[in-house]
């Protein structure tokens, strides 16, 4: 059997759409959602630069966390959105391992920043008096730079790893974007260990910072429940559960797809669900955290005042 390891070598990515009037809509959809994440999370990041009042790590940590789903989206839908127009499906090898490395370095480092988000919350809430020593600025950026690192570190591995691989005659991807197990099905060699190695990524990378977060918001949970006061018990909850519904959005989605079974996977479902955490989840995070967040709504007025002040 032939194989090729060039940076020359193609593939088909099969997409999520064809071209009948449901998929053009659904289509539209996809692109709509996109171009709202996209500016739901950059007005997040403005607003959390330009006021000083949200000059705190909690919200330091928020705008990494848009600033992360702005990348993951450009990442996977323009690519996807050019390939439905132009009726071309092709992807280089080179393409498909950044697509690889990006997504990689994006999904782990948000995982860690999602349970540094839950430390900074159970800091607040169980240790008050105390959060400027155990959430100091300097912790703050120390455990962000961590994130990033981790995340790319796990990319780089596992891109690297793919690229080595040689390739055989069938080179269609049942995906709207290259996934390192999809490239590993087309590989025309011995993957066993690499697939194993990849299980064990998965497993770092989602389920200590998952055990982390469980146990940041079991310690809450038990510290809101005697607390005497219910409009403190009530802002803790309205916080908290902002967060949590990102943290169950995001992860609910990625164990499905990743810590299941091969038996149980589904082309279908697994693309079904891709566009659930690389689509809709980098468009709900903001909307859920301005929602619910009197700082964040107060801050928006102040900034559209200012804006409306300066025009008259």
């Amino acid at each position: 059997m032939e194989s090729t390891n060039t940076t020359g070598t193609y593939f088909i990515l099969l997409g999520l759409f064809n071209h009948t009037q449901l998929h053009q809509f659904l289509f539209s959809m996809v692109l709509v959602i996109f171009v709202i994440s996209l500016m739901g999370n950059a007005l997040m990041i403005v607003l959390i630069y330009v006021d000083s009042r949200l000059h705190t790590p909690m919200y330091f940590l928020l705008s990494q966390l848009s600033f992360m789903d702005m990348l993951l989206v450009t990442t996977i839908i323009p690519k996807m959105a050019a390939n439905y127009l132009m009726d071309v499906k092709s992807i280089s090898l080179t393409g498909c391992v950044a697509q690889i490395f990006f997504f990689l370095t994006l999904g782990g480092g948000e995982c860690f920043l999602l349970a540094t988000m839950s430390y900074d919350r159970y800091v607040a809430i169980c240790h008050p008096l105390r959060y400027p020593i155990l959430m100091s600025h300097k912790l703050c950026l120390i455990t962000t730079v961590g994130s990033w690192i981790l995340g790319g570190v796990d990319g780089l591995m596992q891109a690297g790893a793919i690229l080595s691989f040689p390739y055989c005659h069938s080179r269609e991807i049942n995906h709207f974007f290259c996934e390192a197990p999809s490239l590993v099905r087309l590989a025309c060699a011995d993957t066993r260990i690499f697939e194993l190695f990849m299980y064990i990524c998965c497993i770092v990378m989602e389920m200590i910072p998952l055990c982390l977060i469980l146990a940041s918001y079991s310690l809450i949970l038990a510290a809101v429940l005697r607390m005497q006061s219910a409009a403190a018990r009530k802002k803790a909850f309205t916080t908290c559960s902002s967060h949590l519904a990102v943290v169950g959005l995001f992860y609910g989605a990625i164990m499905f797809i990743y810590m299941r079974p091969k038996s149980f996977h589904s082309a279908g479902q697994d693309k079904i669900l891709a566009v659930f955490y690389t689509v809709l989840t980098p468009m709900l995070n903001p909307v859920i955290y301005s929602l619910r967040n009197k700082e964040v709504l107060g801050a928006l007025r102040r900034v559209i005042q200012r804006m409306y002040s300066v025009k008259l």
